[in-house]
C-alpha cells in the first residue's frame, strides 16, 4: 500500500506526464500527417494544371480528327517535356491502360489504384512509404473537348518532404521529453525538499508522544517547511519547560502533603498530651487537692501551664485562617511606633531567655494598612529571633527610611538556616529542620508573616550566614 507523499507524488506524476506525451504525440503526429497530405494534394494538383495545360495547347495547336490517335503520337514528346518540367517520372496511358510511353520503365511496373480510378475517369494518387523514403503515383485522364483521350501518371518523390517532417516530430519529442525530465528533476528535488523534513517532524512528534521531550530538528531550510521545524523545536522546549514545572510542583505538592500529614501528626500528638496533662490533674485535685495544699498548688500551676500552650497552639492555627479571610479597611499607621511598643512588650519575654533586644527606629515610618496586622508581623518576628537564638545574645531591630521606603530588620544570633529551608521557610507547615519539642511551632508563624507583608504591598527576605540570621523587610513609604 502506498503511504509516503513522496511515492503517491512520484507515480502521480508519472501518470500526468505518461497521458501528456502520449496525447502530445498523437496530436503531433495527425497534425504532420495532415500538413503532409495537404502538401502532396496541392502539389500535384499543381502539377495535373500545369500538364493539363501543356496537354491542352498541344491539341489546339496540331488538331486531327482521332483525338485518341494523336494522344498516342504525341505521347513520347509530352512525357520528356513533363519530365523536365515537373521533375518526377512522367507515363502516358491509353484510354484502355495500356502503357504508350514511360519515362522510367520501373518507376511504373505496377498498375496500381490510381491508374484503375484514372480509367473511370477520376484523379487519384497512390502513396507509398518507405523506411527511407516516400514516392507518390499520381494518374489522372485527359480530357480534350469533352473527350478522354488518354491518361497521364506521374511518379513523383516526396522523401525530402516527409524527411522534414519526421525530422519535426523528433524535435518536438526530444523537447517534450527533456522538459519532462528537467520537470521530473525539479519535482523530485522539490518533493524531497518538502517530504524530507516532514518525515522527520513526523519521527519528532512520534518521540514526543511517546514523552521524549529531548528531541531536536535539524533543518537548514528558510521556508515555511523550515520555519515550521523551527516551530515545533520551540513548542517542544516549551513543552519540556512546562512539564519540568509540573514535575517540580508535583514534588513540592509530594512534599508539602508530606509536612501536613507529619503536621497533623504533631498537632494530634500536642493537643492530645496537654488535655491529658489537664485531666489527669483535674482528677487528682476533685479527688485529694483539698486535703493536700502542695499537691493542689502544683496541679493547678501544671493545669494553668498546659492550658497556655493548647491556647497558644489553637491562636496559631486560627492566625492562618484570620491570614486569608480578614477584611479590614487600610489606614495610614506609624509603623515605628508600633515596632518600638512591640520591642518593649517583648522584653520582657527575652529577658526570661536571657536575651535582650534593642530597637532602634527613625520618626514619620508610615505604611498605609492595618495596625493589628503589623502589629502580629513584628511580634511573631520577634517571638522566633527569642526562640531561635543563642542565650546571652542580643536581638537587633531597625527600621529607617531608605529611598522613600521603609526598611526593617531583624537580626539575632543562632543556628545557620541551610539554604534548601531558606528556600522553602515561608511555606505553610515547614518547620526549618528543628527538631520536635514541646515549644516548637507548628510551621505557621512565617507563612503568616509573608500574608502580612504582601498585605501591605511589602517584601520580605530571611538570609543567614556566619551564625546571624536576618528578616529584612520594606514597605512604600506613605504620607503622614
Amino acid at each position: 500500500m502506498i503511504r509516503t507523499i513522496r511515492t503517491k507524488f512520484m507515480i502521480g506524476f508519472f501518470i500526468i506526464f505518461g497521458v501528456f506525451f502520449l496525447i502530445l504525440q498523437q496530436w503531433v503526429s495527425i497534425n504532420i500527417e495532415s500538413g503532409n497530405r495537404n502538401t502532396v494534394n496541392n502539389q500535384l494538383q499543381d502539377l495535373k494544371n500545369n500538364s493539363n495545360s501543356f496537354i491542352q495547347q498541344s491539341f489546339l495547336t496540331h488538331h486531327f480528327t482521332s483525338d485518341e490517335i494523336y494522344f498516342e503520337q504525341i505521347a513520347e514528346e509530352t512525357a520528356t517535356v513533363l519530365q523536365y518540367a515537373a521533375s518526377s517520372g512522367v507515363a502516358m496511358y491509353s484510354i484502355a491502360g495500356e502503357l504508350l510511353y514511360a519515362s522510367d520503365q520501373a518507376a511504373f511496373t505496377t498498375s496500381g489504384e490510381d491508374l484503375q480510378l484514372a480509367r473511370q475517369g477520376k484523379t487519384a494518387y497512390t502513396l507509398t512509404r518507405a523506411k527511407r523514403g516516400a514516392s507518390v503515383l499520381f494518374a489522372y485522364p485527359v480530357v480534350v473537348h469533352g473527350t478522354k483521350v488518354g491518361i497521364v501518371r506521374f511518379a513523383k518523390d516526396f522523401t525530402p518532404l516527409y524527411e522534414q517532417s519526421g525530422y519535426i516530430q523528433r524535435t518536438i519529442f526530444s523537447i517534450a521529453l527533456a522538459v519532462f525530465a528537467a520537470a521530473f528533476l525539479f519535482s523530485y528535488l522539490l518533493c524531497r525538499h518538502i517530504t524530507v523534513p516532514l518525515s522527520k517532524l513526523t519521527k519528532a512528534t512520534t518521540e514526543v508522544m511517546n514523552g521524549n521531550f529531548n528531541i531536536r530538528i535539524e533543518v537548514k531550510q528558510k521556508d515555511e517547511v523550515g520555519q515550521l521545524a523551527v516551530n515545533f523545536s520551540s513548542m517542544v522546549e516549551k513543552l519540556r519547560e512546562q512539564f519540568a514545572i509540573i514535575e517540580k510542583d508535583r514534588d513540592r505538592l509530594e512534599e508539602l502533603n508530606h509536612h501536613r500529614k507529619r503536621f497533623f501528626d504533631q498537632v494530634t500528638h500536642e493537643l492530645k498530651t496537654p488535655l491529658t496533662t489537664i485531666m489527669g490533674y483535674a482528677e487528682i485535685i476533685r479527688k485529694n487537692g483539698i486535703n493536700d495544699p502542695a499537691l493542689f498548688q502544683k496541679g493547678v500551676n501544671h493545669i494553668v501551664d498546659e492550658s497556655k500552650r493548647l491556647h497558644a497552639m489553637v491562636l496559631e492555627l486560627l492566625e492562618r485562617s484570620k491570614a486569608t479571610g480578614a477584611h479590614h479597611t487600610d489606614i495610614t499607621v506609624d509603623a515605628a511606633q508600633i515596632l518600638l511598643d512591640v520591642c518593649d512588650t517583648m522584653a520582657i519575654k527575652a529577658q526570661r531567655y536571657k536575651k535582650t533586644i534593642r530597637c532602634e527606629a527613625d520618626k514619620g515610618l508610615f505604611i498605609r494598612g492595618k495596625s493589628d496586622r503589623l502589629r502580629q508581623l513584628f511580634i511573631n518576628l520577634l517571638d522566633n529571633a527569642i526562640k531561635y537564638s543563642y542565650a546571652h545574645t542580643e536581638i537587633i531591630v531597625i527600621a529607617s527610611l531608605e529611598d522613600d521606603r521603609i526598611r526593617m530588620i531583624v537580626s539575632n544570633q543562632g543556628k545557620t538556616i541551610s539554604a534548601d529551608n531558606l528556600a522553602k521557610i515561608f511555606e505553610p507547615y515547614y518547620r526549618a529542620g528543628h527538631p520536635y519539642t514541646e515549644s516548637a511551632s507548628i510551621g505557621l508563624g512565617l507563612s503568616i508573616c509573608k500574608g502580612i507583608v504582601d498585605e501591605h504591598r511589602g517584601r520580605i527576605q530571611i538570609s543567614s550566614d556566619n551564625g546571624y540570621t536576618n528578616v529584612d523587610m520594606d514597605f512604600p513609604l506613605a504620607k503622614a
